[in-house]
C-alpha cells in the first residue's frame, strides 16, 4: 500500500522555522497534486497546503499563508513543507497526502502515513 511519509519531527521555539519533507515511493509522483493536513492533539484535522502536480501552483490555509511554503522536486520524489515565523498554534502531527487535484479542505486527500509531531514552545 502506498503511504506518503512526513519527517522533520521538531521542537522549536517561537518564531523559529523547520522544514518538512515528505517522501513519496512508490508510484508516479508527478502525476498527484500533495497536500499537508495537520491535527493538533484532541482538535480536528486542518488543511495546512497544497501544491499542484507540476508544481506550478500552490495553496495556503489562511493561518500560514505568508509564513509556511509548499514546494515539491518530482525529480526525487519529495514534496517540501518549509516553515518560518512558528507560533505555538502551529503545534500538530503534520500529514502530507496525495489527491489528483488540489482542494482547499480534507477531503479526498489518500495515502497519508503516520505524520510528524511539530512542537512550538519556549
Amino acid at each position: 500500500d502506498v503511504q506518503l511519509q512526513a519527517s522533520g519531527e521538531g521542537l522549536v521555539q517561537p518564531g523559529g522555522f523547520l522544514r518538512l519533507p515528505c517522501a513519496a515511493p512508490g508510484f508516479n509522483f508527478g502525476d498527484y497534486a500533495i497536500g499537508w493536513i495537520r491535527q493538533p492533539t484532541g482538535k480536528e484535522r486542518e488543511w495546512v497546503s497544497c501544491v499542484s502536480a507540476t508544481g506550478d501552483s500552490t495553496y495556503y490555509a489562511d493561518s500560514v499563508k505568508g509564513r509556511f511554503t509548499i514546494s515539491r522536486d518530482n525529480a526525487e520524489n519529495t514534496a517540501y513543507l518549509q516553515m518560518s515565523g512558528l507560533k505555538p498554534e502551529d503545534t500538530a502531527i503534520y500529514y502530507c497526502a496525495r489527491r489528483a487535484l488540489c482542494m482547499r479542505r480534507d477531503i479526498g486527500y489518500f495515502h497519508r502515513g503516520q505524520g510528524t509531531q511539530v512542537t512550538v514552545s519556549s
